[in-house]
């Protein structure tokens, strides 16, 4: 869905683009400091300090209730804030609503796109909301629809409907561009086809702020990642060392043969014929363990090595106890699920 201007699997390991580096003197897309929000005296935002460089792509990632959709929804200029600042491609959402929409876009969970209409009309429907539209055939042709211009609506896939969103929310060319839940409902393939729009969209330097409760996804997508939990921001950084995971010690992995014990030192049975072990120094421990299984004739079937995953470092962080955050309630009142 596009904001008016009267009024937004199994993959390769994302290969690092360009964005506006921290400290380069090129101002945040996004900038929130000190940003709170209470619905009937209860606290949904506690104080959110955030920044969104220029052309990356971030993903907000919480529970339920953590505050996430509240914070989505005061950058995007829906809900008002109770304190803080808030500045998002320079403009204070609150307070500037309308220059602002003219240069965002917004890709909701579900929308409510006409069916009858052809893609190309929907989009030229759009367009003609803003004052400086993108032309409607290169739109449609950035999101892979070239080919469907004019079939409506109704006969078009899943995946294709989410297409056709995501031009409704380019065609008045945005610098920013908010995705709320893009993948819900898809299969692995049209998954896999929208994290390739995702990237496309980062190439032609839009910012994209993403919110997802796929794992898999935000780590092949985002650039940085933020954790919200009971309305606070626990951890932040790039998906591959939030919360130092890649500092953390691995365990290794591997099955042995009936009757075969392992070696000393290199583990001791978890289940069946499973061994598992934790070394001081990861290389050394493969090598010891590789070199004994060559000199005994042994295969080493089954064989892991094992790193908590994006979503191991999200459950611990957001879930209730001393060391995670705490799923922090219910849904706001009025907001998006």
């Amino acid at each position: 869905m596009a904001a008016p201007a009267d009024e937004t699997g199994s993959r390769n390991a994302p290969v690092p683009r360009p964005v506006a580096a921290a400290g380069d003197g090129t101002p945040p897309a996004v900038r929130v400091r000190g940003l709170v929000k209470s619905y009937a005296g209860v606290p949904a935002v506690r104080g959110i300090d955030l920044d969104i460089r220029r052309g990356e792509i971030f993903a907000l990632l919480g529970p339920n209730g953590a505050g996430k959709t509240t914070t989505v929804e005061i950058l995007e200029g829906y809900r008002s804030r109770d304190g803080g600042e808030v500045s998002v491609l320079g403009y204070d959402p609150g307070r500037q609503r309308k220059p602002l929409k003219s240069r965002i876009g917004i890709v909701l969970q579900s929308t409510g796109v006409e069916r009858y209409l052809t893609v190309r009309e929907t989009v030229s429907m759009y367009a003609a909301c803003y004052p400086s539209p993108r032309a409607v055939d290169e739109v449609i042709g950035l999101v892979g629809l070239a080919d469907r211009g004019n079939v409506r609506v109704i006969k078009l896939s899943g995946g294709q409907q989410r297409r056709l969103e995501v031009a409704i929310a380019l065609v008045g060319d945005p610098e920013l561009l908010f995705l709320d839940e893009p993948t819900t409902g898809f299969d692995p393939s049209a998954r896999h086809e929208a994290w390739d729009l995702v990237k496309n969209l980062a190439e032609l330097g839009k910012t994209v702020l993403l919110t997802t409760h796929y794992m898999d996804e935000a780590q092949f997508l985002a650039d940085r990642v933020a954790v919200i939990a009971a309305g606070t921001i626990v951890a932040e950084g790039p998906p591959q060392t939030l919360a130092d995971r890649d500092k953390t010690a691995v365990r290794i992995r591997y099955d042995l043969p009936p009757g075969v014990a392992p070696p000393p030192g290199l583990g001791e049975r978890v289940s069946g014929g499973t061994v598992e072990f934790t070394p001081d120094d990861f290389t050394q421990g493969l090598y010891r363990l590789s070199g004994w299984a060559v000199a005994q004739d042994i295969r080493l079937d089954g064989l892991e090595v094992i790193r908590p995953s994006l979503e191991d470092v999200y459950l611990g962080l957001t879930s209730p106890g001393p060391e995670g955050g705490g799923p922090g309630g219910g849904s706001q009142p009025g907001g998006r699920p």
